[in-house]
């Protein structure tokens, strides 16, 4: 299963690899289809705008098992506690893309 998810976070216990990518490496990872993760709606549009492609906001809980992967929003500076961002806000956080992968 390839997921997006708006954070680097470990949703089952296993081994994990985690590196970064690019937006062309990303979009080419989620073109044969993915299941958006991303419950947050300006966060999907922030990575939508990175990626150029659509994804929707989804808040679902996600259980990554061997072999699944996940491109990965990852900010680069630490969001203020309880502040919902816009994603014209979020899109002024520095950020980068990331695969998370589970091993094992």
């Amino acid at each position: 299963m390839i997921y997006i998810l708006n954070a680097p976070v470990i949703t089952n216990f296993g081994s994990y690899s985690f590196k970064r990518i690019s937006p062309n490496e990303a979009k080419t990872i989620l073109s044969n289809g993915f299941v958006s993760a991303v419950g947050h709606e300006g966060t999907a549009r922030v990575i939508s705008g990175i990626i150029r492609t659509e994804i929707p906001h989804n808040r679902v809980a996600v259980h990554m098992l061997p072999g699944d992967k996940a491109v990965v929003l990852w900010l680069l500076d630490r969001p203020e506690e309880g502040h919902v961002y816009s994603a014209d806000e979020l899109g002024k956080i520095p950020c980068e893309l990331g695969l998370l992968e589970r091993l094992s």
